[in-house]
Order: C-alpha cells, then sequence, then structure tokens
C-alpha cells in the first residue's frame, strides 16, 4: 500500500529536519518475472536435445572416436554455456542493445567473410561452413541470423515509418541479401532459405504495405528455381526428393533412409535408444535428422508431443512480442520467434520429404554448440522483453 509524505513546514519542523524536504516522487520497477511458462518450455526442450544426442550418436561416436559420450560431452558444454548465456540475457535491459543493430550486422559479415580466408575457414562434406582455431570453431550463419535480426529491429525502431516505403526498407534488404550472398557462397542452400524467410517475415510482422511485399516475393519464386539449376548438386537433390528410389545408393540414400525412421517408428515407436536407423544407416542422425530418429524411437505421439512444446514456444513467444509496448521489443521477440519457427518447420519438411533435401539443424535438439548457445541466448532476450511488458511495480519514494 502506498503510503502518504507530508512536507508541511510545521511537520518538518517537528521532526528536526528542516529545511522541509523537497515533495517526495514515486519510484517504479518496470516488469516482473517475466513469462516462465515460455523460459520453462525452452530449457526442457533443450535438455530433451541432450538425450536425443546420446541416442542418435552413441553408436556413431564410439565407433569413429571411440567414445559413445562424445557428442553427447559437446552437447552438454553447448547446453551449460547456452544456459549461462540465457540467463545473462534475461535479466538485461533489451533497449540498451537497440544502439548495437549496426555493429551486430558489421560483426555477422565479418564473420562470415573469415570462411573464405584459407586456415581460418574449416571445410566439411564438401562445404566451407566454420571458422576455427585448433579444436575450436563455430559457424558462422548462426550467428549472422541473430545479428540481421538486431539490425532490422533497431533500423525500423528508430522510425517505424520507414516500413512504409521501398526506399525505407531498402537498408534491411541490402544487409539481408549480403548476408545471404555470403552464405550462399559456403555453400548453405538452407540457411540462405532460411535468412531469406526471417527477412520477409520481418517485414511483414512490422507491417510492410502488401504492394511492397508482393513486389518481394514475386522474384523470389523465379530466384530459387534458378540457383536450384545453377548447381548441379542442387539438381540431384531435387531429383533425388522427387524420386529417391531412383538412385538409392546415392542422392536418394538419405531420404530412404529417414522414412525407413519415419515408419518404423509407427504410432508409439520402437521405444527410446532403440533406433535401427542411428546404426549408420541414416547420415548425419545427431544432427540434421535427428528428427528421424526421434520420430522411430518415440513413434507419432513423440513427435506430437515435440512439436507441440515447439508449438508452445512459438505461440508464447509470439505472445511476449505482441504485448511489447516498445516497437523495438516487438520485433526483437518477433524476430528471433519467427527464426526458431521457420527453422523447426524446414527440418520437419526435410525428413519428411516435403521438400528437397537441406543441411538445417533443429533449433535447440540437434548436435551443434554454436546453434544451441546462440538460439539459448536469443530465447534469452525474449524473455528479457516479457520481463518488462508487466505492469510498473511501486517500490517507495524517492526525493529529486
Amino acid at each position: 500500500m502506498r503510503r502518504k509524505s507530508s512536507n508541511s513546514g510545521a511537520e518538518a519542523a517537528a521532526t528536526g529536519i528542516w529545511p522541509p524536504a523537497a515533495k517526495p516522487a514515486e519510484r517504479f520497477r518496470e516488469g516482473g518475472k517475466g513469462d516462465l511458462l515460455f523460459l520453462g518450455a525452452v530449457v526442457l526442450l533443450a535438455a530433451f536435445g541432450l538425450v536425443a544426442v546420446y541416442s542418435a550418436s552413441s553408436y556413431n561416436a564410439e565407433v569413429q572416436y571411440g567414445d559413445a559420450m562424445f557428442f553427447f560431452k559437446k552437447q552438454l558444454v553447448g547446453f551449460v554455456l547456452g544456459l549461462a548465456a540465457m540467463a545473462a540475457i534475461a535479466f538485461f535491459d533489451y533497449r540498451k542493445l537497440q544502439k548495437f543493430g549496426l555493429p551486430a550486422l558489421i560483426l555477422s559479415l565479418v564473420l562470415l567473410a573469415l570462411v573464405f580466408v584459407p586456415g581460418v575457414g574449416k571445410s566439411n562434406y564438401g562445404a566451407t561452413r566454420w571458422i576455427g582455431f585448433g579444436s575450436f570453431t563455430i559457424q558462422p550463419s548462426e550467428i549472422a541470423k541473430y545479428g540481421f535480426i538486431l539490425f532490422t529491429a533497431g533500423y525500423f525502431a528508430k522510425d517505424p515509418a520507414r516500413l512504409r516505403t521501398f526506399k525505407g526498407i531498402l537498408p534491411v534488404l541490402g544487409a539481408g541479401l549480403s548476408i545471404c550472398v555470403l552464405i550462399m557462397l559456403e555453400p548453405n542452400m538452407s540457411v540462405t532459405m532460411c535468412v531469406g524467410a526471417i527477412m520477409v517475415g520481418m517485414l511483414f510482422l512490422g507491417g510492410i504495405t502488401k504492394k511492397t511485399l508482393a513486389f518481394l516475393c514475386i522474384p523470389v519464386i523465379f530466384l530459387v528455381p534458378a540457383l536450384i539449376i545453377a548447381e548441379p548438386y542442387r539438381l540431384k537433390r531435387l531429383s533425388a526428393f522427387m524420386d529417391p528410389w531412383a538412385s538409392p545408393q546415392e542422392e536418394g540414400y538419405q531420404l530412404i533412409q529417414s522414412l525407413y525412421a519415419l515408419g518404423n517408428g509407427n504410432f508409439f515407436g520402437t521405444g527410446l535408444f532403440r533406433s535401427r536407423q542411428k546404426y549408420r544407416f541414416l547420415p548425419f542422425s545427431e544432427s540434421d535428422f535427428i528428427l528421424s530418429v526421434i520420430a522411430e524411437e518415440t513413434g507419432f505421439i513423440g513427435v506430437l508431443a515435440l512439436f507441440f512444446v515447439i508449438g508452445f514456444i512459438v505461440y508464447r513467444g509470439m505472445k511476449i512480442a505482441n504485448a511489447c509496448e516498445n516497437f523495438y521489443g516487438y520485433m526483437l521477440a518477433a524476430g528471433i520467434t519467427l527464426a526458431f519457427a521457420v527453422q523447426s518447420c524446414l527440418n520437419a519438411l526435410v525428413v519428411s520429404g516435403c521438400i528437397p533435401p537441406t543441411g538445417l539443424p533443429l533449433p535447440l535438439i540437434s548436435a551443434g554448440n554454436t546453434s544451441l548457445v546462440v538460439t539459448m541466448a536469443g530465447m534469452g532476450l525474449v524473455y528479457a522483453v516479457s520481463r518488462h511488458n508487466g505492469k510498473r511495480k511501486f517500490i517507495g519514494y524517492t526525493t529529486k
């Protein structure tokens, strides 16, 4: 209950305070506990990822490294670092990040460019997507997604009217296309599509006009087929998608093995840790195709429960964004939630054979420390927005 304070001269003299105190001002603390359900769901999903990574990777890890816990240990380190990053950011005033949008974009572009520097960039399976020093590696494309979100949110928050003109959105288009070009050169078609979807999605959520949105989307419809034709390996993947059994030992192999895993899971699954496809039949079972192993072991019911949690995170994230009275907080929370939703959907579509195979991890679950730590840090930022969405709380008086 707010107490009343008197500052009349007589009362001040009677209490021995002279001269009279200045008129007291009320002090408030913004926000409160924030959306704990959102935070709990994120931690739960990441913790489940530890179990899934161990199950999917233990046999491969034993064969390749002589340690069945190899990938699990790496994922555990990422989980702990992710928790630390999420906890630190969760209690940070997200509004202070608004001025760091451009530096975040520049850092993202520099890291993406370093991939092509000999001795710094690391190649694997014909693609150069990592930078590293010794045994330490990071995947810049995972960082670039969030760097772009920080830049876009800060740029439009300075003047939301920029969303109403094509000239106003040009810097965002330029930033997004620059990131897409660098990622495409790695090559990494899947993350390029993800960044492109985030760019268009943030413009839509920000309130871009329908005319401008159509102007942006129509060229993309023609650009995607052109990019597929430009690279022979993409044409092979498209052919494998159309008819994987035409090349069951080559391009169609991975999708066929994924479909076997999905079918073998049936309704209730084979049981946790009892997948057959993880015994070196399904490539990348601990990373890009971990959902196939989860589906085999837990069945349709397990996948349904998994995507219920994913959907719950997306729902709460968008609810947090919608409740934010600060436009920067709205764009930030919506953009991060959108990135999580887009990547989750694309991974599920690939695993089930609905779109051509691409290398894209399932966020918070697939093996990969860069993705895990950055995603958990981003979710911490969404939670930070939720903490400032609450009503102001009275905490006392101060004298100005």
